[in-house]
């Protein structure tokens, strides 16, 4: 890898630092459960998989909310609830369950180890388009502060998110360097945005010469923490 200038580090959270599809997977079966004890009609009347499917269906009618799981997700359960005849209140307690166990996440092996040293070299800041709070997570003692969607309106690719983030780490975009597994999101939204960026790729790459090389590879953070000497 060349040798290159970095102040800073943005990080992608899901799918960067822990795979996500099991993690929301356990929470929707906590949220179904929830609603099965304190409002039985509407655990009756949808299962997970019909809880997901009104979900889906709330983000096709909210295009304008695509940045904000969070609240896609809690009108998606006040209509479960409205549709099950039982109190649209309950939405927010239901949802709580859901976000806690959302934030019971299984790093990826090397994650600890890697962030520890990042940490002690650099100043880091998660970036991400889900709703993931990094407070939550026992990740949080390397990280100095976070940046979501949700709270600032848009999300990657757009360039505004990224400079917002290196104003709160007060470095030029040109020096932070960005790091997630969507090539189109992270890879060259931070690139068009004039940030640097390296794309955590933990399959096997597309040949040389793809699109999927516009920008440099790494297979985990430990091949990040070693590229960066830290």
């Amino acid at each position: 890898m060349q040798h290159f200038t970095v102040r800073a580090i943005t990080l992608d959270l899901d799918d960067t630092l822990w795979p996500i599809a099991p993690v929301i997977a356990r929470a929707e079966a906590v949220a179904h459960a929830w609603l099965v004890r304190h409002a039985p009609a509407t655990g009756a009347r949808f299962d997970v998989a019909g809880l997901r499917a009104l979900r889906e269906a709330v983000a096709l009618d909210y295009p304008g909310l695509a940045h904000d799981m969070s609240a896609l997700r809690l009108e998606s359960l006040r209509r479960a609830l409205a549709a099950g005849g039982d109190d649209p209140a309950l939405a927010t307690a239901a949802f709580e369950a859901f976000f806690e166990a959302r934030h019971a996440v299984q790093l990826y092996p090397e994650v600890a180890a890697a962030l520890e040293r990042l940490a002690a070299r650099f100043p880091l800041l998660a970036l991400s388009n889900g709703n993931a709070d990094i407070a939550r997570t026992p990740l949080r003692r390397w990280f100095s502060g976070a940046l979501s969607a949700c709270e600032f309106g848009v999300g990657k690719p757009d360039p505004r998110i990224f400079h917002e983030a290196c104003r709160r780490l007060g470095c030029a975009p040109a020096t932070v360097l960005h790091v997630g597994d969507d090539l189109a999101l992270d890879v060259m939204g931070a690139r068009a945005a004039g940030l640097q960026a390296r794309w955590l790729r933990r399959e096997p790459c597309e040949p040389p010469g793809s699109a999927a090389h516009s920008g440099e590879v790494v297979a985990c953070l430990e091949s990040l923490a070693d590229a960066l000497a830290c």
